[in-house]
């Protein structure tokens, strides 16, 4: 998909947990190469509308694509119809996540995670599959931990091998859930640096976090989400220093003073 083509499209996205309302008719567009951050509130459905880029979390209403096909459902004359879990397994794997936990396999090495993926799901040879997670170890700074075990390594060098694990199935999008939010603030910075590198590749990148310094550097456009809706979606130097929404200005007023 050539550079500016929409990579991620949501359309009206509805998200219920019983009768909670937790994401009311938001529209995202991001297109191909983009890094868009999205700020908001505790409980102000950021997160959810993250998971359901992947199908990680169902959608009641609206639909997302990501590279242009349907996430999680398909379309039929009747309307759409959710995908079986198999199906949703073989799309999923355009999309690479990184959550706030790291989540890794605590019985495999550094390179055991990164391969495991790789080896299982994509069908790779094992040579192939080792050489590459080399090389995407030392794209994240850690050339030297591939025998290392999770237990061996402080919690930003684990971020940073969970990042090389989800580059590792050559996703065309990558989700990042407060990445840093688990972390010790000297931590903080290794973990955004590879982030930065990531997004001057050229990857698409959709990041839920608290880093301001990192949505004003690295953001194409910052998106502020409150009470399930978007309610900014703008440049990052118009967000912090022009926001149009008087909800932008008081939550701006909260964290940044």
């Amino acid at each position: 998909m050539p550079p500016g083509e929409p990579a991620v499209q949501a359309r009206g996205v509805h998200k219920f947990y019983g009768s909670h309302h937790v994401l009311r008719g938001i529209d995202l567009e991001v297109r191909r190469g983009e890094v868009i951050v999205v700020l908001g509130p505790s409980g102000s459905g950021k997160s959810t509308f993250l998971r359901c880029l992947n199908h990680l979390e169902a959608i009641e209403r609206g639909s997302i694509r990501v590279c242009g096909e349907l996430v999680g459902y398909r379309e039929t004359p009747r309307g759409l119809v959710e995908l079986r879990d198999a199906e949703v397994a073989h799309a999923r794997r355009r999309i690479g996540m990184v959550f706030q936990q790291f989540n890794l396999f605590p019985h495999l090495t550094a390179l055991g995670n990164i391969t495991a993926g790789p080896l299982h799901v994509l069908r790779e040879g094992r040579e192939a599959a080792a050489a590459e997670a080399r090389r995407l170890l030392a794209l994240v700074g850690l050339p030297e931990k591939a025998e290392a075990y999770p237990t061996q390594l402080s919690g930003g060098q684990q971020q940073r091998v969970a990042i090389a694990r989800a580059l590792a199935m050559r996703p065309e999008v990558m989700l990042f859930d407060e990445p840093t939010s688990a972390l010790d603030p000297e931590m903080i910075s290794e973990v955004l640096e590879v982030m930065t590198t990531l997004s001057r590749q050229g990857m698409t990148m959709v990041v839920v976090t608290h880093e301001m310094g990192f949505a004003r550097a690295v953001a194409n456009r910052v998106v502020l989400v409150d009470g399930g809706r978007v309610v900014e979606d703008t440049a990052p130097g118009d967000f912090f220093t022009n926001p149009k929404n008087e909800r932008t200005r008081a939550f701006l007023d909260k964290i940044l003073h």
